[in-house]
């Protein structure tokens, strides 16, 4: 069942959202070559904490880590690691979330590490910009397939791949209610949004073939041709008008 959240629920989202927006601002300084998955995992962890959050990844399922740190070829799902030393020209998708007061927030950034090509700048930026695209569409009444198609034709028509195995969801008490928000689609199809909805959409993207497979950690996603992904995720919340994202 889709839930339609109250006014006094979604201020609630706000309040968990804010600190994961927060975070990212801090975890961007910290990437530089040289850093470890870990340590930005140990930095997450304890500011949510601090701030009296639950990161909603940890133990989910049994994820081991506060934050998903996939590099390179690695979609979603990395997981943090001591041994995993960030090198210049590295790209680093940092996914998170955190529970306050009941309710998730989930975003996911990509970001370079130190000097990295033109080529992973560009899917960096393109990856981005379908998200803006995509809920350019957003607004009450609307198809969700509108949205979807958006990004996947934005996308592919900047010569990216669109991954099909893993789509955006509903967000809320829960870190994945429905709907399901793909990343493609047509037009027209799909569930009506409805003002109080609120989705986590998150284009997945890389830069050659959109197949992907898991590693034997049974977690981390690459890109089965071994080309770059970027990953580039908000929380909103859809209003009348519009949207509200509440993790930027």
């Amino acid at each position: 069942m889709i839930s339609i959240k109250s006014a006094k629920q979604i201020e609630k989202m706000r309040e968990s959202c804010k600190l994961t927006k927060e975070l990212f601002l801090i975890l961007e300084d910290k990437i530089k070559p040289g850093i470890t998955t870990m340590e930005l995992d140990t930095i997450a962890y304890n500011f949510y904490k601090k701030h009296g959050a639950t990161p909603n990844f940890l133990n989910y399922n049994g994820f081991p880590g506060t934050i998903c740190a996939s590099v390179n070829d690695e979609v979603v799902h990395g997981i943090p690691s001591r041994h995993r030393v960030l090198k210049d020209g590295d790209i680093v998708s940092i996914d998170m979330g955190c529970i306050l007061d009941g309710w998730h927030s989930d975003a996911a950034r990509t970001f370079a590490v130190g000097k990295i090509s033109d080529e992973a700048q560009r899917l960096i930026d393109i990856t981005k910009q379908s998200f803006f695209e995509g809920i350019a569409k957003v607004k009450h009444g609307v198809k969700l397939g509108d949205v979807s198609s958006t990004i996947q034709n934005y996308l592919e028509s900047n010569g990216f791949g669109v991954v099909r195995d893993l789509v955006g969801h509903g967000v809320g008490r829960e870190l994945h209610e429905e709907p399901e928000v793909p990343n493609f689609g047509k037009a027209g199809r799909g569930v009506r949004l409805a003002a109080g909805m609120t989705l986590a959409i998150e284009p997945m993207v890389t830069a050659g073939d959109y197949h992907v497979n898991v590693l034997d950690d049974d977690w981390t996603v690459v890109t089965r041709d071994g080309s770059l992904a970027a990953h580039y995720e908000n929380t909103i919340v859809v209003t009348r008008e519009g949207c509200e994202i509440l993790t930027l």
